[in-house]
């Protein structure tokens, strides 16, 4: 009994010593998403690192065409850096962009001169009637996206106590509002937001293909070497069955978030729409904030990443045209993609 008192003892001081030399590990979640992240890497380096270890073939199809193998390693080590890049970038926080209109709209007061804005509201620069009021920058800012006589309480966050926008909503593994929120993704450990979405696609469009030349790879292995050694045959197979399952995953997430850029909706909007106030009484097939899938597309590969876009919610005359259904003229001059 002393002793497994003595090792417990030892145990939660080796413990200790460890929290205070990284403190990140002291919070569960962040222990948990760190877990992952390295269960994650290792998941890769094994699956690469045994079609290496027993794929003779490709040894020696490396050596004749060191091109084939360095496409493939390049693939491999950038999805993983977009992966952590993904990982540690911001999804875009309510109040860090709170923060930034209201310094802007100071320098804004200071200077009297409009100056390049971080925050954006449909594409207008910051500052357009924000001065002569009591209000702060941000209450009035947001306030301007609602329809008119909106009450500001009914869009005050009851956890951050900040003025939400519309598309913002609060996570409760963050702790904080988040702009155009998607998910919470626990394989990165951040939410995911108008801030990392494009990062979020451009990484699942990494990990598909690797995937898939990983799959192509081991099912050329076991075609050439299906009866030379059983015990690595169970271990190829179970691998190709795991790598299988991850790739019919990762081309539906892949179609999914594809839809949702095309469409510019998120995730949570696409499942919770009837518990979203201001979306109730749209009809499903009618994206409110869709610009065309071209125009989507566009903003969505090419917009400025430190920019805070803030949209604003459509009138009843820009819903019903919405949902006016294209006739072949629309089609024929690309007015319904535009």
């Amino acid at each position: 009994m002393m002793m497994m008192m003595s090792l417990r003892e030892t145990w939660n001081c080796a413990f200790d010593r460890c929290f205070l030399f990284f403190p990140c590990l002291s919070d569960p979640a962040r222990r948990s998403s760190l877990c992952l992240k390295v269960a994650l890497l290792m998941m890769h380096l094994t699956y690469a690192g045994i079609l290496f270890l027993f794929d003779q073939d490709l040894i020696e199809k490396t050596k004749e065409e060191p091109w084939y193998t360095i496409i493939y390693l390049f693939l491999f080590f950038s999805t993983l850096a977009q992966y952590f890049l993904t990982a540690a970038s911001s999804p875009g926080y309510v109040v860090d962009a709170m923060k930034a209109a209201n310094e802007t709209d100071g320098l804004f007061r200071k200077t009297s001169v409009a100056s390049n804005a971080v925050v954006t509201m449909d594409g207008n620069q910051l500052g357009r009637n924000l001065l002569g009021s009591n209000a702060t920058s941000w209450t009035k800012l947001v306030m301007e996206l609602y329809p008119p006589g909106t009450s500001v309480r009914s869009w005050i966050c009851v956890y951050c106590n900040v003025v939400q926008p519309p598309r913002a909503k609060h996570c409760h593994d963050c702790d904080k509002c988040v702009l155009q929120f998607d998910h919470h993704c626990v394989w990165l450990g951040t939410c995911i937001g108008q801030g990392n979405h494009r990062r979020f696609w451009w990484y699942i469009c990494e990990e598909t293909a690797l995937c898939l030349w990983t799959v192509i790879l081991y099912i050329t292995y076991l075609k050439a070497n299906i009866a030379k050694s059983w015990w690595i045959d169970v271990i190829m197979i179970l691998l190709l069955a795991t790598l299988s399952i991850s790739l019919i995953f990762l081309l539906l997430l892949l179609f999914f978030h594809t839809y949702l850029v095309v469409t510019n909706q998120t995730t949570y909007e696409l499942v919770r729409r009837r518990r979203i106030l201001y979306l109730r009484g749209i009809p499903e097939r009618v994206y409110p904030f869709s610009k065309g899938p071209c125009r989507n597309l566009y903003y969505f590969c090419f917009g400025r990443s430190s920019t805070y876009n803030l949209e604003r919610l459509p009138t009843a005359q820009e819903l019903e045209e919405k949902s006016r259904p294209s006739t072949c003229t629309d089609v024929l001059f690309c007015r319904c993609c535009c």
